[in-house]
């Protein structure tokens, strides 16, 4: 069903359209990756059985043949992955030749010698972006998270090194108390709704569509809202999207070994909001790399503040006249630009 006014809204709010059948035109489908349920997962209850588990998932892979190569960051949850790769290839973002996330770029580097991983840079700036941002818009049939132009370019390069399966990181926030700022109290309903909506539609379409009713569906007695299953089956949804569709555009295996294990226990909120997110995660990486302090949590980089500093803003007509562009931060800014080229692109026929 055709309804555009929805999807702007969605994505904005959302960062990927939700509802499942809503499109932005007659003929286009979007698709939204399908997680492993709780009972589809190893659940663990330490740092010890996770690592079982992982070293079991990756024997397994190792024993299906191709050639493995990890996207390493400077964060914990690639460097554990790491230690079970060595020898493996490795790629890590570098953007603007290097001048940025130097420290990032260190602690990868680190992590790639200490456990003999082949390291490979995958060099990112906005004409990377710029090249790569049509091909991922069409297979998505959506707008876009500001990472995949990036992935893309990263899968595209590890294939043609021989990379036969990519190995990544993500679904761990989601899954080991990593959203510290999302755990960081017990929230009432309106507040969270404000916390967690990423562009608010309402602020700059002419047109927003109601996106409230995602929130409702978490609605606990009077204004409460169950936010550890809104994390579970909404944000992770949404996170896993990019990678879906990224690696899904240029034809490329991946895999994500957090995403198939669970907490075994409900998740200690009182150790992840006195410092400690991904309490288990933060106790493996000190088992592999006693020698190192743990990392903090950082998301993957993009410098969309520094590439939309200028940016003056959506000239269409289902935006707002009066948005105050300067207000809005660069992950805000990429996504109206996003959603202006990909409307453009539906305008000229080229979705």
């Amino acid at each position: 069903m055709t309804e555009k006014d929805y999807c702007c809204s969605s994505y904005l709010a959302f960062r990927y359209i939700e509802r499942d059948g809503a499109e932005f035109a007659e003929g286009l489908h979007h698709t939204n990756p399908v997680l492993a349920t709780r009972e589809g997962r190893r659940a663990v209850h330490d740092a010890d059985e996770l690592d079982a588990v992982l070293a079991e998932r990756f024997d397994k892979m190792k024993s299906e043949g191709g050639r493995l190569g990890l996207f390493l960051s400077g964060g914990m949850d690639s460097a554990i992955l790491a230690s079970y790769m060595e020898g493996c290839d490795a790629y890590t973002f570098r953007f603007e030749g290097g001048e940025m996330y130097r420290d990032e770029m260190e602690r990868a580097e680190y992590y790639a010698r200490r456990y003999g991983l082949n390291l490979h840079y995958v060099d990112i700036d906005w004409k990377t972006i710029e090249e790569h941002l049509p091909a991922i818009l069409r297979a998505k049939c959506a707008p876009v998270h500001s990472i995949e132009p990036q992935l893309l370019q990263g899968a595209l390069q590890a294939m043609a090194d021989g990379v036969t399966t990519a190995v990544l990181g993500e679904g761990c926030d989601a899954t080991f108390g990593g959203l510290d700022g999302l755990l960081a109290r017990e929230w009432r309903f309106d507040d969270f709704r404000r916390r967690y909506i990423f562009t608010d539609p309402a602020a700059v379409l002419k047109n927003p569509a109601d996106t409230d009713y995602l929130f409702e569906r978490y609605r606990t007695a009077g204004d409460g809202i169950d936010y550890q299953r809104f994390i579970s089956e909404v944000f992770a949804v949404e996170s896993a999207g990019s990678y879906f569709n990224a690696f899904g555009t240029a034809g490329m295996r991946y895999e994500c070994p957090y995403s198939d294990t669970c907490l075994a226990e409900p998740l200690d909120l009182e150790r992840v909001r006195n410092g400690e997110s991904k309490y288990i995660i933060r106790e493996l990486f000190a088992k592999k790399y006693p020698e190192m302090p743990v990392p903090e949590k950082l998301p993957m980089p993009r410098p969309v503040d520094r590439w939309f500093k200028d940016w003056q803003g959506p000239v269409r007509s289902e935006f707002r006249d009066d948005i105050d562009i300067k207000e809005l931060n660069g992950n805000s800014r990429w996504q109206l630009y996003c959603l202006e080229r990909f409307l453009d692109m539906l305008d000229r026929g080229e979705i």
